[in-house]
């Protein structure tokens, strides 16, 4: 589950790393008053108006700007509010901005310069083990640095019998270059930092840029934070975090019944149970020459409102050209996977595209006669290649 920035930053504050101080809004109205009582409070006399989506680049589109009076807060966050912001990262549509941050200005001047890093908390997956990854390459492109100059990537594996240690933290600060009280500083946000993110149970803090200020102090100035969603039953607290209008509604109205969804590009729908069999299923489609539309899992409790919803779904999809539906039946039982395609069939009315259903296990005999008595126009098919063809044929 992604959070958004300022989400991000509240969440790091209360493990003690030092954050931009920000109040959101979603009026230009709401970001004068921010900025008004950032002042009071912080001393600022410029902000820095940030969209709020779950999306990076966010400046590069537009999405970023520095205002120098409230004047400048409100026409910024006026342009900003509503606007479909287009990033890297989002689609050509781009996102809908319904809240900005307005941040404090944290690029003061003093004594020294300021320095900007980059440092993010993830899961290696080919050691099993948890990773600081740093760069004294912040507010760039981390794959752009990753690809041009590797060398300036840096990497922390944390032994989990042992956690974080203070020598790891040392060797960080060390490899960014720091030195007096900017070290003292960066070992103790890094440990935060770490600490935050263990103890959340969270898939990725990415900080870019982690700011060096002119008096040393070391920051988080933005942060990109995804919770795993499989440890929420931990964190309740944490469900009222999720903002569904990020999300595609079709797999947030998918998730309400369930159904295990994500939207893809192709032209073929798939309702499978099981992870591994929707995979297998994918594949299958590619070999014939289509693409998947979709992957839907409907899980181990296939019963007819559920399948029929599922119908529901993928037919909400204009591009899909025919729907393959292929389940095995271990714990449900096939007969009534298809007692749900026929209500489901029923219900909806004639389903516009060719149907293609694949049903072996646990009265798979007894499936496959009541679809075929059913009158429906649904191929009916044994094996796994008879499948692959009749998808070939459909779409030729």
């Amino acid at each position: 589950m992604n959070l958004h920035e300022y989400q991000g930053k509240e969440l790091l504050n209360s493990f003690g790393v030092r954050i931009q101080r920000g109040i959101v809004a979603s009026t230009k109205k709401d970001a004068v008053e921010a900025a008004k009582k950032l002042n009071n409070e912080t001393g600022t006399n410029w902000w820095v108006v940030k969209a709020q989506i779950h999306a990076g680049g966010r400046g590069k589109g537009g999405g970023v700007k520095l205002a120098k009076s409230l004047d400048e807060v409100e026409s910024i966050s006026n342009d900003i509010l509503g606007m479909n912001l287009v990033t890297p990262q989002t689609s050509a549509e781009g996102k809908l901005v319904n809240q900005v941050l307005i941040a404090e200005d944290v690029y003061y001047p003093g004594e020294s310069e300021t320095s900007e890093f980059y440092i993010s908390v993830l899961l290696n997956r080919s050691s099993g083990r948890n990773m600081i990854m740093y760069s004294t390459e912040g507010g760039m492109d981390i794959e752009a640095v990753a690809e041009e100059t590797p060398h300036l990537i840096f990497h922390e594996e944390i032994d989990p019998k042992v956690g974080l240690t203070a020598f790891q933290c040392r060797k960080i600060a060390f490899n960014l270059k720091l030195t007096g009280k900017a070290f003292k500083e960066m070992t103790k946000f890094v440990y935060s930092l770490y600490t935050a993110y263990d103890k959340t149970d969270s898939a990725l803090f990415e900080i870019n840029p982690v700011l060096k200020t002119s008096d040393d102090l070391i920051m988080a100035v933005d942060s990109k934070v995804t919770l795993d969603g499989n440890s929420l039953f931990r964190h309740k607290d944490f469900i009222s975090l999720r903002d569904t209008r990020e999300e595609d509604p079709t797999e947030v109205e998918a998730g309400e019944y369930g159904l295990n969804f994500v939207k893809l590009d192709g032209n073929v729908g798939c309702m499978v149970n099981g992870a591994g069999l929707a995979m297998a299923t994918m594949d299958i489609i590619k070999m014939a020459g289509g693409n998947p539309a979709n992957f839907l899992d409907v899980g181990g409790t296939a019963d007819a409102k559920r399948v029929e919803q599922a119908f529901r779904i993928i037919l909400k999809d204009n591009k899909v050209k025919a729907i393959l539906v292929n389940i095995f039946g271990g714990i449900v039982r096939c007969d009534r996977v298809a007692q749900g395609i026929v209500d489901a069939y029923n219900n909806i009315g004639e389903i516009s595209v060719p149907l293609i259903v694949r049903l072996q296990g646990t009265n798979a005999i007894e499936a496959k006669k009541l679809i075929d008595e059913s009158g429906l126009k649904v191929e009916s098919v044994i094996l796994l290649q008879e499948a692959a063809d009749k998808v070939a044929e459909v779409l030729s």
